[in-house]
């Protein structure tokens, strides 16, 4: 079979095993056949994968491109000539010492090619083995070393389900890291730090990928199967489900020897409207601590980077009808509710808010989706920033371990909401505040100026320094009872309150009158005044009553 083989498949045979592959035919066949004796199942497996896609690109050279009217004409008129060597098997083809059957490679010969169709889907040629895909790096992981690059998963026959092996072996290096750096303390998982990590992804080299299961596959590790990311259950109909993209860890079916190839059997359902890759690298598992110190180290954005946005924010726009003047942002993390200790945003983000860094990398690990919590934005790591300006916020003297929310001005900086209250008290003149004493449920007076209290038969007392005033301020009793409008207009009578020293002597002489200690007015009660009961609801209030009055 090597002898059948081309020089530029002699060299893609020895460029896969990483061998020099100048120099003429025959030397090349040499290494290889060399090789041959010292890793027999690598390099068998890649011989016959490359017999097997020559073989298919002179079955598509000697038929040519599909033409469905000369697949009808030959399915319609098959050509059949008797050939007595038609039962043997391989009949007609030349092989090589040592060569076997192919799968998935139609045989070939005058006898085949008279009694067969002609080979109706050839395998396809035009994907190559090895493109070149680029997969999104995994902040978690560091990459040490790949054991095989991104290889396509070519479909081999016609069969629904498609098997293609991969192989690997460890160096003596590789192995002893990962036998090293594991943990044992439970028994039941062993958790290693260094970890042969197995990726699949989209055969697609316009972008970098992100990890793409394909459908219906299974992964076997040395003959042991490997547990996949559950299925995403789904509900719409004619609608493959789907597994979550992330990678997998085979590292506990590695067998870590240099001394042994390691084989990776696929099983998936062709997609035959896009393809898929397959690789394995060797990586160290990182945790959001370690990830929190690099960002530290990398540094911090300037606090006047970010004093810049907030001016160009403020800046107010001439076409713009509606100037915005402050703007209100949060010191509470969107993740975890709470103030945040390390702000960080992203640098693709145009926002402001920031969020704290350990939160969001602590829930990254858990579950990596890497979208910012203010905008659902992609917010990857390589692109998170440590805020320089809310670090000095938080930092700062004048923020008060109550406050959650800044105000930002347009000259960049900052303001909390009771500085700007104390600011506004300050900056507001007094007003005169008048007093309102309610005296009980039903009266309410409004005081501007003393009241002063005479007791019933005092002499009057008449300051000479003070002015007389015969302005007089009438208080109206509500306490009347809804009765007292039947009774005649003659026999009420106002309650008068003068405010004024000068009409305290008429009212202390009237009170006197009234209760009867006068000489005058007590003859004329004698003599057939009002009884006891008229006397008592004419009564005005007395002295209890008066002094609720006083001041």
């Amino acid at each position: 079979m090597i002898n059948l083989l081309r020089v530029v498949e002699l060299q893609q045979i020895l460029t896969f095993l990483n061998i020099s592959f100048s120099g003429r035919k025959i030397d090349l066949q040499r290494r290889i056949i060399n090789l041959l004796h010292t890793n027999y199942d690598l390099l068998s497996h890649k011989i016959r994968e490359v017999y097997a896609q020559s073989i298919a690109e002179q079955q598509a050279q000697q038929y040519g491109p599909t033409d469905p009217k000369r697949m009808y004409s030959h399915m319609q008129m098959p050509q059949v000539q008797p050939n007595p060597a038609a039962g043997l098997p391989n009949a007609g083809q030349p092989t090589a010492v040592g060569a076997q059957p192919i799968a998935g490679v139609p045989p070939t010969g005058p006898g085949v090619a008279n009694n067969m169709v002609p080979f109706m889907n050839p395998i396809p040629t035009h994907i190559p083995i090895h493109p070149d895909v680029r997969l999104k790096k995994l902040a978690f992981y560091d990459v040490l070393g790949v054991l095989i690059k991104p290889s396509s998963l070519v479909p081999r026959n016609t069969q629904r389900i498609q098997e293609v092996p991969f192989y690997f072996t460890l160096t003596p290096q590789q192995a002893t890291e990962i036998a090293s750096n594991r943990d044992i303390r439970n028994s039941n998982k062993i958790e290693h730090a260094i970890q042969v990590q197995l990726r699949f992804c989209l055969l697609e080299t316009s972008c970098e990928q992100e990890d793409c299961f394909p459908p219906s596959v299974s992964v076997k590790v040395n003959n042991k199967l490997c547990q996949l990311p559950n299925v995403i259950p789904t509900n719409r109909p004619n609608v493959e489900p789907k597994r979550p993209p992330r990678p997998v860890n085979v590292t506990a079916n590695v067998k870590l020897s240099p001394t042994v190839t390691n084989t990776i059997t696929v099983q998936w359902c062709p997609d035959y409207t896009r393809g898929y890759c397959i690789a394995v690298y060797l990586v160290k598992k990182l945790t959001s601590a370690q990830l929190l110190h690099r960002m530290k180290t990398k540094g911090v954005k300037p606090a006047d980077y970010t004093r810049g946005l907030i001016k160009e924010k403020l800046t107010e726009d001439a076409d713009c009808e509606i100037a915005t003047t402050m703007l209100k942002v949060s010191l509470n993390c969107p993740l975890g509710k709470m103030k945040m200790s390390i702000p960080c945003r992203a640098s693709t983000c145009s926002h402001l808010q920031c969020f704290d860094a350990s939160l969001y990398l602590q829930m990254n690990e858990r579950k990596p989706t890497w979208n910012c919590p203010v905008c659902d934005k992609p917010a990857i790591y390589d692109n998170l920033v440590i805020d320089g300006y809310f670090q000095e916020v938080l930092a700062s003297s004048l923020l008060k371990p109550d406050d959650t929310e800044i105000q930002l001005h347009k000259d960049g900086s900052w303001s909390t909401h009771s500085l700007r209250n104390e600011a506004q008290i300050i900056d507001t003149p007094t007003k005169p505040v008048e007093k309102v004493e309610v005296i009980s449920d039903d009266i309410e007076v409004i005081t501007t100026e003393d009241v002063k209290m005479v007791k019933a038969g005092a002499p009057p007392a008449i300051a000479n320094d003070q002015p007389t005033s015969t302005t007089n301020s009438e208080t109206v009793d509500l306490t009347l009872s809804d009765s007292d409008d039947d009774m005649p207009l003659a026999k009420r009578r106002p309650t008068i309150k003068q405010t004024s020293a000068v009409s305290a002597p008429n009212a202390a002489v009237s009170t006197s009158n009234i209760n009867g200690s006068g000489s005058g007015n007590g003859n004329a009660a004698g003599n057939g005044g009002p009884n006891a009961s008229q006397r008592n609801a004419f009564q005005p209030p007395r002295t209890g009553t008066l002094d609720a009055y006083s001041y």
